[in-house]
Parts: structure tokens; C-alpha cells; sequence
């Protein structure tokens, strides 16, 4: 970072802050614009189901969108920034869990977890993130080791079968079991109870292939939707990895966090969360205020990793943190410089 650069970085805090405040408008019209058309349509779809296959389909693909909206109110009030009150926060959250499959005091933790640690190339950085290997340690692999890695980094695993697997175990078991996990491995327990009761009582009334019909594809879409934002976030070439005694936390919210310069429907559909730099400057941000934020300060044009949709899809090619480069190279990239 050249001093210019350092200068201007620590000016975004203070910027940022301003925006900070939980609007209980805007909170109550994200909820309302939010459950009331994913309701609609999950009920068009139970109504419609067998009137055609592919109407099924493109309105779970819809609905989709509608439960990312979900998630990120979620996803806020495990930030406490939704709204001013912290039992407000927390029963919003709990209600959202139940439509996302995402546990919220447990995944809450990881994601924080995240926040505080975003780049840091330490042994616990697959938490609450996308598994990534250095150069230098996808070289000390073995042969076997490798294959799981590369099969791990495939596209349709990463973003198919790997969204499943993230909602329906690693989102289902206490995984984490470092110190400090208790309080979330319990409350991911009562989470998985109340799950099981709620969608167990739907699936009796409803019948369970009608509720697959129509839940399962809404779930395998948002989960698909919902990787693919956070791996753009975090995925793209020039983000900032090092280790963690060289690790800065302004370096790692900026060039870290991509801004996704998406049009401005999706930007609504997806929450806001394409403006993924001001979120890690300052998770107390409300989703509702990132974009305003961004808009009204010029600054972060200067300083944002900029992503349009054609530029983000390259980054599905990121295989390695290429230390020497400091960036994420391909496999292609791997064998030209690294050849066996």
C-alpha cells in the first residue's frame, strides 16, 4: 500500500460510521417487501405444481432471490444492525432460520468470525469461508490430496453440489469445537428441533412430495445464488491475503471485499450485498444503507475491487493464493510457472 493509499484508508472508518444507525422504516419495509412475495410465490408454486415442471422451476429460481433478501435480514441481525434492539434482532433472525435452513445464533458465530479474520492465512480460515490454499501448500499436498482439492475448487461443486452440503450438514452438526463455540453449538441444536417441528408439521398437512416440490428447489437455488455472492466477495484476483502478523484489517476490507457493480434490481434482489467493501469496513452498516453509503462518497469508486458480472465470472478460474504474486491464479497459471 503506497502512503497515498494509506491515507485515504484511514479516512474510511469515520465515513463509514455515519451510515451506522438501524432505520426501523426501512427495517420494517425490507421485512414486509421481503416475506410477503416469497410467501406469494412459494404458495403460487404448491397451487401450480403440477401444471407444469419449468413454471415450478423459474418460480423457484425467483423465489430464490426473495429468500437471499431473507438471508441478508438475517445475516444483519446476526450483526445486531437490522434494527436498534438486540431481542428485536435476535427473533427476526430465529424466524428467518427457518426459511433459509441457516442456523441463526450458529452461523452468526462463523460469519463473525469471518469478519475478524477475513484474509488471515491462519489454520482456522476455512471458517465461515471458502477453503483456500496457498502455493506453497497445495505444492506440499499429496497426490490424493490434490485431486480433493481440485475437486473441491470444481465449478459444479463448489456451486451445486457444495451449497447443498453446506445447508444440510455442515449448517446441521457442530462442526466448530473451539473454545467459545458452546453457546452457538447449543442454540444450532434447538435450531435443528424447531426446524424439524415446523417444516415436520408442513410436510404432514401438505404432503411431503408437494413440500419438496416446492421447497427443495427454492433451497438448492438461494443456496447456488447465495455461494456465488460470497465467493465473488472474496475470490476475485487482486484480494488481500497474508499472514497474520502482517495482516492489516483496513487492506483486508478493501481489497479483500469486491464491489459487485450489478444493475440496480439485483443489487435490491440480492439485498446489497455486492457492496461487500463497506460491509467489512463496518459490519453495523444496515444493508439497507451500504449502497447510499457508497454513492454518496466518491472515495470508494478510487478504492473499491470493482466487479462487473462478465469480470466475476473469471474468477470462477481462481484456483491458488499465489504468495510471490499476491494474487489468486488458475490452475492454468499454477502449471506455467509451477510445472512439475
Amino acid at each position: 500500500m503506497q502512503a497515498s493509499d494509506s491515507n485515504i484508508y484511514q479516512q474510511l472508518p469515520a465515513i463509514v460510521k455515519r451510515y451506522q444507525l438501524p432505520n426501523s422504516q426501512k427495517a420494517t419495509i425490507q421485512i414486509l417487501n421481503s416475506f410477503l412475495p416469497f410467501l406469494a410465490i412459494w404458495i403460487a408454486m404448491y397451487v401450480w405444481r403440477d401444471v407444469s415442471v419449468w413454471l415450478t422451476i423459474g418460480l423457484a429460481i425467483i423465489n430464490a432471490f426473495f429468500l437471499v433478501r431473507i438471508f441478508i435480514i438475517q445475516h444483519d441481525c446476526g450483526h445486531q444492525s437490522f434494527t436498534a434492539s438486540r431481542k428485536a434482532n435476535n427473533i427476526i433472525g430465529a424466524a428467518c432460520s427457518f426459511l433459509t435452513f441457516i442456523p441463526y445464533k450458529y452461523w452468526a458465530k462463523n460469519h463473525n468470525y469471518h469478519h475478524g479474520h477475513n484474509g488471515i492465512l491462519d489454520q482456522n480460515r476455512d471458517i465461515g469461508d471458502i477453503n483456500t490454499l496457498t502455493v506453497q501448500e497445495y505444492r506440499a499436498l499429496s497426490a490424493m490430496q490434490k485431486f480433493k482439492y481440485r475437486l473441491f475448487r470444481s465449478a459444479p461443486v463448489l456451486f451445486f453440489l457444495g451449497p447443498l452440503f453446506y445447508i444440510f450438514y455442515n449448517n446441521r452438526f457442530p462442526i466448530i469445537r473451539l473454545k467459545g463455540w458452546e453457546v452457538a453449538n447449543k442454540a444450532l441444536f434447538w435450531n435443528n428441533v424447531f426446524l424439524f417441528l415446523i417444516h415436520g408439521t408442513l410436510i404432514y398437512f401438505l404432503g411431503w412430495e408437494a413440500f419438496t416440490r416446492v421447497h427443495f428447489p427454492i433451497i438448492a437455488a438461494f443456496g447456488t445464488i447465495a455461494i456465488w455472492f460470497f465467493y465473488i466477495q472474496h475470490q476475485h484476483e487482486h484480494t488481500y491475503k497474508a499472514a497474520k502478523e502482517k495482516w492489516d484489517y483496513l487492506k483486508a476490507s478493501i481489497q479483500g471485499s469486491s464491489y459487485y457493480k450489478l444493475p440496480k434490481l439485483f443489487h435490491w434482489l440480492s439485498g446489497n450485498i455486492g457492496y461487500h467493501h463497506i460491509h467489512h469496513l463496518n459490519s453495523l452498516v444496515p444493508n439497507y444503507e451500504l449502497a447510499r453509503c457508497h454513492h454518496e462518497n466518491p472515495v470508494f469508486d478510487q478504492v473499491a475491487n470493482a466487479l462487473t458480472f462478465s469480470q466475476s465470472l473469471r474468477c470462477i478460474f481462481y484456483k491458488l493464493w499465489d504468495d510471490e504474486q499476491g494474487k489468486m491464479i488458475s490452475w492454468r497459471e499454477y502449471a506455467r510457472k509451477y510445472p512439475v
